[in-house]
């Protein structure tokens, strides 16, 4: 057991903007969860807050911070917390926190990663539109 996983955490109190169960054809030769399949559903799930913002179509134009803090394992409950942290004139800064619920007994919670990635709102044509008024 890692140091992380010594330190009883709880998942947050919102509701998760994604919540998803690894397989096993997502992990590596030793079980663990591949980096790329937990980064993709943070894009997916910054992705639907940034949608929700902009009210249309956005794109992912960087992400800004990526630390992996735990592995995920086959079997896990992997939450994603997204929130918007900040917005441009058609930009939108989106902090997505990721927290895996362990398949155990005691059903530890781990804190998985947490990444910051900006999207852009575009038209049907994919060019950079304003964002609406925030409501």
């Amino acid at each position: 057991m890692s140091e992380n996983e010594s330190i009883a955490i709880s998942l947050p109190s919102a509701q998760p903007t994604l919540r998803v169960v690894p397989m096993p054809y997502d992990a590596n030769h030793n079980g663990d969860i591949f980096g790329g399949w937990i980064m993709s559903h943070v894009d997916v799930a910054g992705g639907v807050e940034a949608y929700r913002r902009a009210q249309g179509r956005v794109t992912t134009v960087a992400v800004n911070s990526f630390v992996f803090k735990q592995a995920v394992r086959i079997g896990d409950v992997v939450s994603f917390y997204a929130s918007v942290v900040e917005t441009g004139r058609t930009s939108i800064k989106v902090d997505v926190a990721v927290y895996a619920e362990r398949n155990t007994q005691e059903s530890r919670v781990v804190k998985v990663t947490e990444a910051v990635l900006t999207y852009v709102a575009i038209n049907q044509q994919g060019e950079k539109r304003a964002l609406p008024t925030a409501v």
